[in-house]
């Protein structure tokens, strides 16, 4: 080992002699790389190899090659790199080959691999890297497709590219994602190949010698993708994925035109098609549209293009009455309502024509329950404020069991300062199940404390405590101690923790509500501060690792604490603290009496 080792030093001899020779190291510099070279190449030749070993190394040469760059645009010298630079570059590979042979399936290792290879521009060793990653990780679709697109992209082979894809496809044959780039490299390489038919016959070059074929320059290849992957793949997100791509390319009118039809003709009744279709009108419209217009005539031209879209959304509902295709319209009309526009008479039909669609979608059954907060803010924000009564009303009959609903309904009430409130509680508490209560009590008490008298308050917390499950009731607990606290004083809110006590179960900020109560006091008292801690640690003593730190240090700081029992705390946490919980403790005591927490 010693001499391989030594070996591997003295292969770095000449690029170190050349790094001192131009100038960019000093003697002591490189003394420094040759003792931290060593100290790293021993580390992964021993028998049991770690990972972390691996990557320092490479992290370590990576920096150096850093360094080596900055220094040479700092002094402007640029000569030697094949002495210097390449023979870093090549040992930086040799590592992560041994590091990714050693742990095939850390996908990180190969990524920072490929990262490294793009960052110093090393393409031959990248398209090993692919190959072998690809060799091992067949199963990643998003790895091919990364592959796929360098071959593309950086090496400019469109062959090479398509080779990966289809075995990728071998591998992933129902991938949408695989069929989606790979039809967009197809027709990559036409706009390529057209783009260079056209340079050589303005240049009036002979194309003889080159093969421009017509199907492959009309886009054939990615028809043929797009008719095989139609075949295997089902549903409409797919047909819209590979038309967007269409799209971008200014000479697939016929194949768009095949999507299209082929997506009306599978999926006339999926409200994604319809949606697609309505939404064309504003681009078709677009296109259409003159240079020398005035803001007017735009103004007339955008209303007009969103009225076709409706006419289409209107069609739509009528043919596919489904909650999906009302939502499609909505989000289409909530979308061009919240667009900016200078034309008040634009917003204004905007927020008409949303409000419209919104009662017909409601007039229907048909308007999904998240719908109707969006529908509700939108009526607020009009001032539409008996429309919004009438509408949380609806929404609650319709969906008498969401606590979302009622929740909603009683927010408007409030908000209107409405004399129904207290009623619309109890019809809400009555219709609800017990479970998952807790937003319309908390909603209640809150309205009560700033409406109802005090003693109408606390029998509502009361109540709260009887009608919520034990779980939700916890939050209500500490609900209950800080309205005590903020309004009727110390002494109760004492009476009432010590009552509130008797029934589980509890949360931490309970017990931490009532220690910081006590300690807002003038006259703090030590017994009380540790009957509540003692109480907190009846409840959580086995995973409160900071509860027992601070019981210890209230001990040490209190005027009337007792430090000798900061032993015997400490003695009961070790004993009760679970697994790990145990060390955390003992490194934050060690802190503690080291005077660093």
């Amino acid at each position: 080992m010693a001499e391989r080792i030594e070996q591997r030093l003295e292969d770095r001899v000449p690029e170190l002699e050349q790094l001192e020779r131009v100038g960019l190291f000093t003697r002591r510099e490189i003394r420094a790389v040759l003792r931290k070279a060593s100290a790293l190449e021993y580390k992964i030749q021993r028998r049991a190899l770690r990972k972390e070993d691996f990557i320092n190394y490479i992290q370590y040469e990576i920096n150096l090659l850093e360094l080596i760059k900055k220094r040479r645009a700092r002094i402007g010298y640029s000569f030697k790199k094949d002495e210097i630079e390449y023979s870093i570059l090549q040992r930086v590979h040799s590592l992560f080959n041994r590091a990714t042979g050693k742990w095939k399936e850390d996908l990180q290792l190969w990524l920072s691999h490929v990262a490294f290879c793009k960052q110093w521009n090393s393409k031959h060793q990248l398209s090993k890297v692919f190959s072998c990653m690809l060799a091992i990780h067949p199963n990643k679709p998003a790895l091919w497709i990364m592959a796929a697109k360098w071959e593309m992209e950086t090496r400019l082979s469109s062959e090479s590219a398509r080779h990966l894809f289809l075995r990728a496809l071998r591998f992933h044959p129902e991938c949408p994602k695989l069929y989606q780039e790979y039809f967009r490299m197809e027709l990559m390489h036409a706009e390529k190949q057209r783009k260079e038919k056209k340079e050589f016959e303005q240049a009036k070059m002979d194309l003889g010698e080159f093969n421009y074929s017509e199907e492959i320059l009309n886009g054939e290849m990615a028809r043929i993708i797009y008719r095989d992957a139609a075949q295997k793949i089902k549903g409409v997100e797919f047909h819209l994925a590979v038309l967007s791509i269409a799209k971008l390319f200014d000479f697939t009118q016929d194949l768009q035109k095949e999507i299209l039809e082929s997506l009306q003709t599978k999926y006339a009744d999926d409200p994604l098609t319809w949606d697609y279709m309505a939404r064309r009108e504003l681009e078709l419209g677009s296109l259409q549209s003159t240079e020398h217009t005035t803001k007017q005539m735009k103004v007339s031209q955008m209303t007009q293009r969103e009225e076709r879209c409706c006419a289409v959304f209107e069609e739509a509902v009528g043919a596919v009455p489904t909650e999906d295709m009302w939502k499609c319209y909505i989000t289409f009309c909530l979308e061009r309502c919240n667009r900016k526009t200078n034309s008040e008479e634009l917003k204004q039909k905007r927020l008409e024509r949303t409000l419209s669609v919104f009662n017909k979608a409601h007039e229907s059954s048909l308007l999904p329950e998240a719908l109707y907060k969006q529908w509700l803010q939108l009526l607020l924000e009009s001032n539409l404020f008996e429309k919004a009564t009438e509408v949380a009303e609806a929404a609650t009959k319709r969906f008498s069991l969401s606590v979302e609903m009622w929740q909603m309904r009683l927010q408007v009430l409030i908000q209107l300062k409405s004399d129904d409130v207290s009623q619309c509680f109890e019809e809400a508490i009555k219709h609800v199940k017990s479970k998952g209560t807790l937003p319309l009590w908390a909603l209640w008490v809150e309205w009560s404390e700033g409406t109802n008298s005090k003693e109408d308050t606390e029998a509502l917390y009361q109540r709260s405590l009887r009608a919520t499950t034990p779980a939700e009731s916890v939050t209500m607990k500490e609900k209950y101690l800080d309205w005590t606290y903020r309004n009727s004083g110390y002494k109760k809110v004492k009476r009432l923790f010590t009552s509130l006590c008797e029934n589980r179960p509890f949360s931490l900020d309970f017990f931490k509500k009532m220690i910081q109560i006590e300690k807002e006091q003038e006259s703090c008292k030590m017994l009380h501060l540790r009957e509540y801690y003692e109480r907190a640690l009846r409840e959580f003593g086995s995973t409160g690792p900071d509860l027992w730190l601070d019981y210890i240090k209230e001990e040490l700081s209190h005027p009337q604490g007792k430090p000798e029992n900061c032993g015997s705390i400490h003695w009961r946490a070790m004993k009760m603290l679970q697994g790990d919980l145990v060390e955390e403790f003992i490194s934050k005591y060690t802190l503690l009496q080291t005077g660093h927490l």
